[in-house]
């Protein structure tokens, strides 16, 4: 992993020299000073804490959401395919991906990409899906524009098309879950918003 020391921090908002990490396709923005850093990402937990994001017609615990823009929000999964499955959406209630605004569009996925980035680097692996499941007859069962995004490692499924077919279980087990609160079997509140806590960390820089 290589750091690159920057004196002008590029206009990233940072204030101050900082160091980026760079990893394959991902990066990570660290302060040169670790008590201004856990000052950055406390800060920006508060923030994100009193934001508001819905889910088709659910609204998302906040403890929920470790990345957001003006446009678009990154959560964590209630039931992960791997490690690191999120879900990256638009703030804005779109069902079809042909509905969004170019600006939503472009958003979107600058989002997915930086955070696909990232989390491919933390995780360790070495590959990314990205995937869309727009619409009821793809697989789509929550009515809200929605990236899945898994970082992928080597063996992690012996056919590779067998990760869409577990992404199709996982979605309607979600929304089973939003339907009906059923108890929770694959995660608790707590270990989400530990998951998001630890990928806030990484992706602090202000949008």
């Amino acid at each position: 992993m290589t750091k690159l020391h920057l004196l002008c921090p590029l206009g990233l908002g940072l204030g101050g020299s900082c160091f980026i990490r760079f990893c394959r396709r991902g990066f990570q923005a660290v302060s040169s000073s670790s008590s201004t850093a856990t000052a950055t990402v406390t800060a920006t937990a508060k923030q994100m804490s009193t934001e508001c994001c819905t889910f088709g017609p659910y609204k998302v615990d906040p403890k929920e959401v470790f990345y957001s823009t003006p446009l678009s929000y990154a959560m964590v999964n209630l039931r992960p395919v791997v490690p690191g499955h999120v879900l990256v959406c638009p703030r804005r209630e779109v069902k079809r991906f042909v509905d969004l605004t170019i600006d939503e569009t472009t958003d979107l996925w600058l989002t997915a990409q930086r955070i696909g980035g990232g989390l491919e680097c933390y995780h360790k692996a070495s590959s990314l899906t990205f995937t869309i499941q727009d619409g009821p007859q793809a697989g789509q069962t929550v009515p809200h524009v929605h990236i899945h995004i898994l970082p992928r490692k080597d063996g992690d499924f012996e056919r590779n098309d067998e990760i869409y077919d577990a992404i199709d279980v996982k979605e309607k087990k979600l929304k089973e879950k939003l339907d009906l609160d059923k108890e929770r079997k694959d995660r608790s509140l707590e270990e989400m918003s530990k998951e998001a806590d630890e990928y806030r960390s990484l992706f602090f820089l202000k949008s």
